[in-house]
Formats: C-alpha cells, structure tokens, sequence
C-alpha cells in the first residue's frame, strides 16, 4: 500500500486533469510513484503522477497493449511530464 493520503491523491487527480497524464485516458487511473517509496520516494506531489492502468503497468515492465512504447519510453514521458510541470523546481528525491 502507497500511504497516500486521500486528500493528496485527489490533489493529483486534480492536477493532472483526471486523465493520464501520459496517453489521455480517463478510465482505470491510479497514482504512480516516479521515484519508488523503498528507494527514498516521497508521496509529495513532485513525486506522484496520475497513469491510467496500461501506462502504469507498461512503467513497471509489464506490457498490457502494444502501442509501441517501451518501459524506458513510458518512464521518459513521466520524467518529462513531472520536469515541465514542475520546471524549475522538479526533484524526485525531495523528502516532504
């Protein structure tokens, strides 16, 4: 279990625009920890991003639907996502 409180969760949600914030989709969301919580990952904000079941499972290495991406390519676009969003300030090892 992430720990995650319930009122962060929906801050990403929210922040994210209720969609994957890699693909777009609406259906199946979860919360994705960048940096991993046993590797020093934080539940802040600067850490979490919101991917619906298919991305988050192809960041983890596990292929549901080929769309040509790989695990590497999905970790990229949320490193990208994060940086662009947080610009400036993006630092996956920030302990809050």
């Amino acid at each position: 279990m992430s720990n995650i409180t319930n009122e962060t969760r929906k801050a990403i949600y929210r922040r994210d625009g209720y969609r994957c914030a890699l693909c777009d989709c609406t259906q199946t969301l979860q919360i994705h920890h960048y940096l991993r919580r046993g590797a020093g990952g934080s539940n802040s904000p600067h850490n979490l991003i919101t991917l619906c079941m298919t991305c988050h499972a192809q960041i983890h290495g596990n292929l549901l639907v080929d769309g040509g991406w790989t695990a590497e390519d999905v970790e990229q676009a949320a490193v990208e996502y994060l940086a662009d969003y947080y610009a400036g300030e993006w630092n996956p090892w920030r302990r809050e």
